[in-house]
């Protein structure tokens, strides 16, 4: 059996229509049942760093969600805010129009340039 597996999951609300109060009750529920971390827009990073002070429960951001269309430079900013404002990891979706033409390289290239933005 796997102690505490509970902290191997995060809990996410990342709908577009999510609102104050879903944000409140999604880091409610982590902290309830000790999970690792809550997946969320940039836009509610700063209230769920506020609800969870004191917590060891995680904030995930994302960069690039849902459809990894994003530009770059769209991508680093995501990133980098999210970190200002308290995300403790950032979650970034690949460009998925470049891996679907095979062009590893430019894929690759942007992941090194949105990692090394921090």
């Amino acid at each position: 059996m796997i102690k505490d597996l509970n902290r191997y999951f995060d809990h996410a609300l990342l709908k577009p229509e999510t609102d104050s109060a879903g944000i409140s009750r999604l880091c409610r529920e982590a902290m309830e049942h000790n999970l690792y971390g809550i997946a969320i827009n940039p836009y509610w990073v700063k209230q769920a760093k506020a609800e969870l002070a004191g917590s060891d429960v995680k904030i995930i951001s994302v960069s690039g969600f849902p459809l990894s269309a994003n530009r770059t430079d769209i991508k680093i900013i995501e990133a980098v805010k999210g970190v200002e404002d308290g995300a403790d990891e950032i979650d970034m979706v690949a460009n998925v129009g470049l891996l679907a033409s095979g062009d590893y390289k430019k894929a690759e290239k942007e992941i090194s340039e949105i990692r090394r933005s921090r």
